[in-house]
């Protein structure tokens, strides 16, 4: 397929250049997600495009369980109009926007253009997407940037360069969806100064750094500090302590609720263990399938593991869906990080 990369600039010809966009983001959204996607439909509906907010959800995050009433999880009826154009936030595949991915390859076949802005290297073009099968192809602009903290970060970097000028809830959105991907700047290096400066101007234009804190932290359910108790008590380590598993069934999501699921903060506390590389976090989402969640400290590239079992993500921070039951997904993630540690696998 032709390389239809571009930068900032080319995203910008690309919001100008119909009068109504469809805005979609992952399942399971997160705040950068989320965040993104919102203020990316502002910025357009004050330049008189209609738009259309799309997620496949669920909202089980509390952090984002107030937006979903903003958010469709079907195409609008004016989905096949002339003048329609989509935007993809916070992912490069189709397959990772859920049942939406589907009808958007029905649209290409229309010739439906779409834009993808992502700071995922992982991800294959969209003609190469959707399960294996060939969609179409329809011209896709592709704006990825990995060095990026997170979409929040590109967002505001296109709108800037237009000359827009962010309100306040604006400019709290995309410091709110900044610090979810950052995990509040704990996850940023040196060298990061050009994020705290667009951070600083976030602030100056309304953001509050409190409020954006609480509500990452702040509102969880009783349910979900139990929960974490669990999955600390079942951990375990190999590799010499270097790596730390821990996982959850259907039965501790019958018992707590999805909205127990708090694995940032799990991560959190998994990787202030001494001398430990990498954390993983392995649920059960059904009867066949799991997700795994992918952490690393610094060294050890996550992203080419998940990889390896059809996920992605960055280099310290991946996931998957697979297929498959905990046990056996355990004992596979786990002999996928022998050669990783200098280990022969079993």
């Amino acid at each position: 397929m032709e390389d239809h990369s571009v930068g900032t600039a080319g995203i910008l010809g690309f919001l100008d250049s119909y009068t109504s966009y469809l805005i979609i983001g992952h399942k399971e959204p997160d705040g950068d997600c989320i965040a993104s996607q919102l203020v990316l439909a502002s910025y357009l509906g004050n330049k008189g495009k209609r738009t259309a907010l799309l997620s496949a959800g669920p909202f089980t995050r509390t952090e984002i369980a107030s937006y979903a009433s903003r958010f469709e999880d079907k195409l609008p009826s004016w989905s096949s109009e002339p003048g329609v154009a989509a935007v993809i936030l916070d992912c490069s595949s189709l397959s990772r926007t859920g049942p939406l991915g589907d009808a958007i390859t029905q649209l290409m076949a229309t010739g439906l253009n779409v834009a993808i802005i992502d700071h995922h290297a992982s991800g294959e073009t969209i003609a190469k997407d959707t399960d294996g099968r060939q969609a179409p192809s329809s011209p896709e602009l592709r704006y990825i940037d990995p060095s990026s903290p997170a979409v929040a970060f590109m967002v505001q970097g296109i709108l800037e360069s237009a000359s827009y000028k962010l309100d306040a809830e604006e400019a709290e959105l995309l410091f709110f969806g900044l610090c979810t991907d950052t995990g509040f700047f704990r996850h940023l290096d040196a060298g990061s100064s050009v994020v705290f400066e667009a951070a600083g101007r976030l602030v100056a234009s309304g953001a509050s750094p409190k409020g954006a804190f609480e509500a990452m932290n702040g509102g969880k359910p009783f349910a979900s500090r139990k929960l974490m108790g669990e999955l600390l008590s079942r951990a375990e380590t190999s590799y010499d302590g270097r790596l730390i598993m821990t996982w959850m069934d259907l039965k501790d999501q019958e018992r707590y609720g999805l909205v127990g699921r708090d694995s940032d903060m799990v991560y959190q506390l998994l990787m202030t263990v001494e001398g430990m590389e990498v954390a993983v976090v392995v649920r059960q989402e059904s009867q066949t399938n799991c997700t795994v969640g992918f952490r690393s400290r610094k060294a050890v590239d996550v992203a080419s593991i998940a990889a390896s079992f059809g996920g992605g993500g960055h280099r310290l921070a991946a996931g998957l869906f697979i297929e498959g039951k905990v046990d056996d997904i355990l004992r596979r993630i786990q002999a996928a990080f022998a050669p990783v540690f200098g280990y022969q696998p079993r």
